[in-house]
């Protein structure tokens, strides 16, 4: 039991790193590990989760914030409608199969490791529409390469908020913090310097899973003896990614996002149909 709580706290600690340099918050990384190495039942994994997102953007959060990169703003105002779906998703876990879980998981994985590859090969041109963005002061500045701001606002609000509300759907429904979908939003539909989408989504995917772990408590997915060690090392994590963040390149974050989605959600996929590797 020692030696099994051991693993879970040092794969916990990884995720949680992964989570805070990348926006995705842990969850999309603990799942997987938790039912492709640990063998735990997939709802239980995702109880686990929502805890450790919770944790992972306590941790990251704060420090992302006083470092100038979330946007609190923008943040606040795309949770209004990602935590709203969050808790429709969360009430229909109880009546979904756990390989149906696995499988839209796994395509949730895919379909965002896609959608950044396309972007990283296709450079965003053109202006976007940033006419709500101004009304609703979804704007301001991070610290740059030189340590100088730079400015930045929002375009295409109504295309970010349509995006966010399948995110926090699938928050719910998947045990997710939906990081990886937030972060793609926020970067590819409304354009935020990916540095400032990863940030901000840290901040977000605490809000939404916090919404969600309650209907998970209240149908007994969340163990404690199983939650406490993926809690602590998430927690220790995070709050080490958040140092490492402003210190990494934009194209190096990108690479570390893409493959990490793209390697958890083939190995997802296997699972769904009984091969593992």
């Amino acid at each position: 039991m020692l030696v099994f709580t051991l693993l879970l706290l040092g794969a916990s600690l990884l995720s949680g790193v992964l989570g805070a340099i990348t926006g995705l918050g842990g969850g999309m990384i603990i799942i997987p590990l938790l039912v492709l190495i640990f063998k735990i039942d997939i709802q239980y994994a995702m109880g686990a989760s929502l805890v450790a997102v919770i944790a992972t953007s306590c941790g990251a959060a704060a420090a992302h914030a006083r470092d100038g990169y979330a946007n609190l703003r923008v943040g606040i105002f795309l949770e209004l409608t990602a935590t709203a779906c969050a808790l429709a998703g969360a009430h229909l876990v109880a009546f979904l199969p756990g390989r149906c879980l696995q499988f839209m998981f796994a395509l949730t994985l895919l379909y965002s490791t896609w959608l950044n590859l396309r972007d990283a090969a296709k450079p965003k041109t053109g202006p976007g529409h940033v006419g709500a963005a101004h009304r609703l002061g979804l704007e301001g500045d991070y610290p740059g390469p030189d340590g100088e701001p730079v400015h930045y606002c929002a375009q295409n609000v109504s295309a970010g908020l349509g995006v966010m509300s399948v995110a926090g759907f699938l928050s719910g429904l998947l045990g997710i913090g939906s990081g990886a979908l937030k972060v793609l939003a926020m970067d590819h539909f409304m354009r935020l310097p990916f540095k400032v989408s990863t940030a901000t989504s840290n901040f977000m995917v605490g809000v939404t899973a916090a919404a969600s772990a309650g209907v998970y408590l209240q149908r007994g997915y969340i163990d404690p003896a199983l939650t406490m060690p993926v809690l602590l090392g998430t927690l220790a994590g995070s709050m080490a990614g958040a140092q490492l963040l402003p210190r990494l390149p934009v194209a190096m974050l990108r690479k570390i996002f893409t493959g990490v989605l793209g390697l958890l959600g083939v190995q997802m996929l296997f699972k769904c149909f009984g091969y593992e590797f």
